[in-house]
This record gives C-alpha cells, sequence and structure tokens, in this order.
C-alpha cells in the first residue's frame, strides 16, 4: 500500500482527492493537512509515503512546507499540485526538493500515475517540461565553494558509462531513447540511472538533471 497526506486548504478539494485515492485499492490516505506549518508536523508524525501538496495556502506555502519536509531527511516524497500551470511555480517546487509537479485539473488517471511513480522512487515531471525549465532558470543555479568541490568529487566517482547516461538524463532523454542510443537493455539503463542516483545523492532524475546542469554536462542550451 501507499500511504499519502493530503495538504490543501480548500476541504472539497481535499474531499475530492481523498474519494480518488481511496477509490485505489493500493492508495491509502493517513491524514489531511490545510496549510504549510500542519503539513510538515503531519508529515513528521505520520511519515506518508507521498505528499499531495497544494502551494498557495495562507501563512506557510507549499513551497516552503516542501522544503522543510526534505530538509527532515524522512521518508516522504512530495508531488505539488496547483492551479496554475507557471514555470515559476515549478521551478520552485522541484528546487525544493518536490518529486513531481502537477496541475489540479489534470485527468485522475494522471494523477494517480504520478502518485505511484513518485511513490516508487521516480520523478513525475516530463523530461521536456524539465528541460524547459532549467533552460529558463540555468542561471539561477550557480554553485561554488564546498558545494562546488563536493558535486566534482562525485562527478570523478561516476563511470564513463554512467557520465554518458547522466548527460543523456540531462538532456531529457528517458529510459527508452537512453537504451536506444547506447545499444544497451532498458533494465541496464535502470541499473545505471539508480547507481547514479546513489553515487551524487539525488532522489530522483530531477536531480540529476540539476546536477547535469551545475556540473556543466549539459548546457543551459541542452547541448
Amino acid at each position: 500500500m501507499t500511504s499519502l497526506l493530503i495538504v490543501d486548504d480548500h476541504p472539497l478539494q481535499r474531499m475530492g482527492f481523498r474519494m480518488l485515492v481511496e477509490s485505489q485499492p493500493d492508495l491509502v490516505v493517513l491524514g489531511e493537512a490545510e496549510n504549510g506549518a500542519d503539513a510538515v508536523r503531519r508529515a513528521t508524525e505520520l511519515s506518508p509515503d507521498v505528499v499531495l501538496m497544494d502551494v498557495r495556502m495562507p501563512g506557510v506555502d507549499g513551497i516552503e512546507a516542501t522544503r522543510r519536509i526534505i530538509a527532515a531527511g524522512g521518508r516522504s516524497r512530495v508531488l505539488v499540485l496547483t492551479t496554475f500551470d507557471l514555470d515559476e511555480y515549478a521551478y520552485a517546487a522541484l528546487r525544493a526538493g518536490a518529486s513531481g509537479f502537477l496541475v489540479k485539473d489534470a485527468q485522475p488517471e494522471e494523477l494517480l500515475t504520478g502518485i505511484r511513480v513518485v511513490a516508487a522512487g521516480d520523478a513525475v515531471v516530463a523530461p521536456k517540461l524539465t528541460r524547459r525549465l532549467l533552460d529558463r532558470f540555468a542561471d539561477q543555479f550557480p554553485v561554488e565553494g564546498e558545494e562546488e568541490a563536493n558535486m566534482s568529487a562525485q562527478l570523478d566517482v561516476l563511470t564513463e558509462r554512467e557520465r554518458e547516461v547522466l548527460t543523456a538524463i540531462g538532456k531529457g532523454w528517458n529510459n527508452t531513447e537512453i537504451a536506444g542510443r547506447f545499444h544497451l537493455a532498458e533494465s541496464t539503463v535502470k541499473t545505471h540511472v539508480g547507481r547514479i542516483l546513489a553515487k551524487i545523492g539525488a532522489r530522483d532524475r530531477v536531480q540529476a538533471v540539476i546536477f547535469a546542469y551545475n556540473t556543466g554536462l549539459v548546457a543551459p542550451d541542452g547541448r
């Protein structure tokens, strides 16, 4: 079973999400929260697999709540939902540590798939959207000093093949495309991706893409 915490300041919205989630035999709602501060507290108490996080809420918003939940180092992964399909929100959510970003008018099956993908340890943001965001906001990613040295050290432990796969991830390629490019089985690509994430300390593909940009493996224009 995949467990969830639903965070939204509108009771009817929470009810709708709960009804959808609980219609699935493999999903269960552990609780709800009506603002970001309550979300952080309940995530600590309940330790859900996935937090469905609204962005715009009074007091502590969803972006800050996501940042606090991820910084706490728990097992919960965050899927951000918003009424507004804006790059700025998606960028802020992903930089805060969210594993996915969807708009609330997504089809029910799209949301359910997103929940399962995030719970499985991957990212629900489409690679092309990730690239669009990173291309647009690349100038906000500079790293220096100790952080730059740490990332350089992480890059050095990758094998040549792992660097190639990480570069492909940074360009927005999915596993099928990577497998075709390097003449590998998809299962082999998945193994490479798992090892890359572990070596660079990334939670999912989104963070791997950011890492590829920050280390210069991929340029802002996707080259």
